[in-house]
């Protein structure tokens, strides 16, 4: 592994950085969270977006249990730089927080967003943003208690 360094999430819980060759983890862990929302769809092209878009500037760290025993991490987060379409300045964007299923409700993800802040302060952004679905009410929730506000909304025709 490239970096050992582990940062305590909460109790139990902790993060590490991810690593370059761990591009089919991230994939599946985007493809489980689109499927959650959409389980009739297939989201074989989420490779070639984390083809396109994951590298040493787009971090990602992972959620694991902390314990002896090795398992496979339980959340995500993926971060990377968004320009501003009315100030035209770079911020740091969020593509994908995830946490499982069994293990939500527990601060995780509050904790998730709060180290994507952290980190995009570090690097002297001035703003995060992210896209939520509308139908995923609790991620919606979230962001609202975290401060987060609606700045636009992508809209969409079918044909």
């Amino acid at each position: 592994m490239e970096n050992q360094d582990k940062i305590v999430v909460i109790p139990g819980y902790y993060l590490r950085t991810g690593t370059k060759c761990e591009r089919p983890l991230l994939v599946k862990f985007l493809q489980q969270m689109y499927q959650e929302l959409y389980p009739e769809q297939d989201f074989s092209h989420l490779a070639q977006t984390v083809e396109q878009y994951y590298s040493s500037k787009t971090p990602v760290w992972w959620v694991e249990e902390d314990s002896e025993v090795a398992k496979a991490p339980v959340g995500c987060l993926w971060l990377g730089n968004a320009i501003d379409q009315v100030s035209g300045v770079r911020h740091t964007h969020i593509f994908m927080l995830y946490v499982a299923p069994e293990h939500r409700r527990r601060g995780i993800g509050k904790a998730l967003v709060r180290h994507a802040e952290a980190w995009a302060k570090q690097r002297g952004d001035c703003q995060i943003g992210l896209q939520v679905f509308v139908k995923n009410q609790p991620a919606l929730n979230l962001y609202r208690q975290l401060g987060y506000e609606t700045q636009s909304l992508w809209m969409l025709k079918y044909f």
